[in-house]
């Protein structure tokens, strides 16, 4: 079974050509900028998911941090906008459909789906949350092979443990994708968005639910839990506003990349 496209053409082009023109031109502007990740590496990022034009300069940081650790595997875990049900969906996809290519799924599928009992809530599975990731993952990390998971009405310590399981193996990384407000003025967007950078980088769980308004709360909460456990710090990349692109700071999403390492 393969997983297609969805939001090819609206959240992401769908030609390679224009795929590369934007990893090109995101590339561009960090040099422009003295900007390099060579010294960096992880093997578990958050990135935003919203059209490329707003958020793609954010999750490229992400994607040439994670490019460096050489994982093998990644799982990419989104929260459902489209369909509402109860747990962590896992679909048994061979491949993921890209304008780039293909991506391979990973046999660390089966392995989730046997230790956590996760079933396929197919709907769930034209989820933009996750989608958008797989272009830059075939571009940055062309041999990875990928697990998609999506998740609605889940507790976050559940997630938790399937993050554990997953970063116990090297050869893994872990992809938790979130915007941050949605739809407030500037001022008040950053304001609401301080709170959530704040709580993720002092994994401060009761912080996290004073004000933060990410639409994937709960797979920031599940790797801040994680994190503690397995004594991890986080590093911000990038945070901005859809004002940066569209000029209009009147009505705006917020839009973070960062990096989690063990500690120093």
């Amino acid at each position: 079974m393969k997983r297609e496209m969805s939001v090819n053409g609206s959240f992401y082009p769908d030609a390679k050509v224009e795929l590369h023109r934007y990893f090109e031109h995101f590339n561009k502007h960090l040099e422009e900028q003295n900007i390099s990740t060579d010294a960096k590496q992880s093997r578990v990022v958050i990135v935003p998911h919203a059209g490329y034009v707003y958020s793609g300069y954010s999750a490229n940081l992400a994607y040439k941090v994670l490019a460096n650790s050489k994982i093998k595997n990644i799982v990419v875990i989104g929260p459902s906008h489209r369909v509402a049900f109860s747990g962590v969906s896992l679909c048994n996809f061979e491949s993921y459909k890209t304008p780039l290519g293909d991506i391979h799924g990973s046999d660390l599928a089966q392995k989730l789906r046997d230790k956590f009992s996760l079933t396929c809530f197919d709907g769930a599975h034209k989820e933009h949350s996750t989608e958008v990731q797989f272009p830059f993952i075939k571009h940055y990390l062309d041999e990875v092979k990928i697990v998609e998971l999506v998740y609605s009405q889940v507790d976050a310590r559940f997630l938790s443990k399937i993050i554990d399981f997953v970063l116990e193996d090297e050869n893994c990384g872990v992809i938790i994708s979130t915007d941050l407000s949605h739809f407030y003025n500037q001022k008040e967007a950053n304001s609401l968005d301080a709170i959530c950078l704040d709580a993720i980088k002092n994994l401060d769980i009761d912080k996290l639910h004073s004000g933060c308004e990410a639409c994937g709360i709960t797979g920031v909460q599940a790797m801040m839990i994680s994190a503690k456990k397995l004594s991890l710090d986080f590093s911000l990349l990038d945070y901005r506003t859809s004002a940066d692109a569209s000029g209009d700071s009147s009505r705006v999403v917020g839009y973070m990349s960062g990096y989690f390492n063990e500690k120093v």
